[in-house]
């Protein structure tokens, strides 16, 4: 499985942001303007991403902004997880997604991890930073 964020207006500035806070690099991304409904496609709409993805640590993140007319409400009920290597990794990685953001559970040693944090993206987007004994 791969997780697919949708966005209100600002996937291209989320996925940059995840390819630097990830170490990786946008693989793919096309706007609504450039793919094969562009000329149907409203003009404020035309530079919005309708897909793009990225690797990173072996896996794609996944985005898009809304569609035209639909609305967006936000991201809830999930986190997306990333496993570090070592706790330094794991802190790093960590800083690195929390700027801009919001701090749920700062990175430390838990019972099941040597580092364990939570945050809320710039983006609104959920993550928790994991790295195991």
């Amino acid at each position: 499985m791969q997780a697919y964020l949708t966005f209100n207006g600002n996937a291209a500035e989320a996925m940059a942001f995840y390819a630097k806070a990830l170490d990786s690099k946008v693989i793919f991304s096309m706007t609504f303007g450039e793919s094969p409904m562009g000329a149907e496609t409203p003009a404020e709409h035309k530079n919005k991403i309708m897909h793009a993805a990225l690797e990173a640590r072996g896996h794609k993140l996944m985005a898009s902004d809304m569609p035209p007319g639909m609305p967006f409400d936000g991201h809830k009920g999930f986190s997306l997880s990333v496993q570090a290597n070592s706790v330094e990794e794991g802190k790093k990685l960590f800083d690195a997604l929390a700027q801009g953001g919001q701090i749920t559970m700062p990175y430390g040693p838990q019972f099941w991890a040597v580092g364990f944090g939570m945050l809320t993206d710039k983006f609104g987007v959920p993550w928790m930073v994991n790295c195991e004994k």
